[in-house]
């Protein structure tokens, strides 16, 4: 955000309009996107949004200069901006992560219990003779993950813009190179793809909330010197691809020893699935009363069967599902992997194929 005079952060966070950070943002090449005033989601859809599903590609509201569709919406036009918060002032930020080029990680220090050590670090043992006395948070399996490596937290990385949350947690930004990886985002309690418990990854197909943001529980601030993240550390780089964040391996296709045949069954069991997917996306209209969770249960139960019948593979269905969950729902991550894990699974007892039964 802009620097100012250094008193208090938090005074600063009061005083600095999110108007201004949305410009500062965009001048540093991340597309922002309008969240709704007073909240950390994003402002609500259109009413022809809201009566018509659709995917987001399909909307024609975005070439029109729309907020709809959360982060799908972002821009860097200094125009769109000044018509946005023109017309609402209040309205917070939310910056769309992976076409800004960053990786952020959301430190969250919620009362939660404390699953078994071997749940804290995907993937990483830890010993019994490790005293995890006092262990609570994301910021204490950061720091472990951290001290693992031989490295400082990032929660105590001043090089890079850390950015204090009104509950307590931390975002700690970080950019990566133009010809790096591109990185899938991730919740810490995920059971397939997490970097720590109670540590959340904001990356591709998700959003991070600005400084001067405001929700009635407090305003979003910088914390310390730095107010532009930093590269992203080779160690932390490191852990993201043994986690398997990466996305350049799975997003390029690879043919499949399958006949001829199948290319149309895969195009047949896309078609079965975007409806769905569009109805799971439809939900970003409202925050309730929407059957968001049986939407997207239908969805993934779907893909699971498509998945047993070998017209899809797991990898594409998550990616498909995540986004369109995250882009209704963005706020409530945990939820839905945890519909969509629970739904692929009781689909692929029912293997789906587009044509029929075999």
């Amino acid at each position: 955000m802009p620097r100012q005079r250094e008193t208090s952060g938090s005074r600063r966070a009061a005083t600095t309009s999110p108007y201004d950070v949305a410009c500062w943002c965009a001048a540093n090449g991340w597309p922002v996107h309008p969240l709704a005033a007073g909240r950390k989601t994003p402002a609500g859809n259109c009413q022809a949004c809201r009566d018509e599903p659709h995917r987001p590609a399909d909307c024609p509201c975005l070439p029109a200069g729309r907020w709809c569709h959360g982060f799908h919406a972002a821009t860097t036009n200094p125009a769109l901006l000044a018509a946005w918060w023109g017309k609402n002032p209040a309205l917070g930020v939310g910056v769309s992560c992976g076409p800004a080029g960053l990786v952020v990680l959301d430190i969250d220090a919620h009362s939660a219990e404390v699953p078994h050590r071997d749940q804290l670090l995907p993937g990483i043992p830890i010993h019994e003779s490790v005293d995890l006395a006092g262990l609570a948070s994301g910021f204490d399996t950061l720091a472990l993950l951290a001290a693992l490596r031989g490295h400082q937290s990032p929660a105590d990385d001043a090089d890079t813009l850390r950015v204090r949350t009104p509950s307590g947690g931390l975002h700690v930004w970080y950019r990566t190179p133009p010809e790096g990886p591109r990185y899938r985002s991730s919740v810490g309690s995920s059971p397939k793809v997490a970097l720590a418990w109670q540590v959340d990854v904001r990356s591709t197909g998700g959003y991070i909330v600005t400084p001067a943001t405001r929700t009635p529980t407090g305003t979003y601030t910088p914390v310390g010197p730095a107010r532009l993240p930093a590269p992203l550390p080779d160690w932390l780089a490191a852990e993201l691809l043994r986690t398997g964040h990466p996305m350049s391996t799975e997003r390029a296709p690879v043919p499949a020893p399958r006949p001829v045949s199948s290319r149309p069954a895969g195009q047949r069991a896309d078609r079965l699935l975007e409806p769905l997917l569009a109805q799971v996306e439809a939900c970003a209209a409202a925050t309730e009363g929407t059957a968001f969770t049986e939407k997207l249960n239908r969805a993934a139960y779907t893909a699971g069967g498509l998945i047993a019948g070998g017209h899809l593979t797991e990898s594409r269905a998550r990616e498909l599902l995540t986004t369109a969950a995250d882009a209704a729902r963005p706020y409530r991550s945990r939820h839905n992997l945890s519909v969509i894990a629970s739904a692929l699974s009781a689909g692929a007892a029912r293997p789906l194929h587009p044509k029929g039964r075999p």
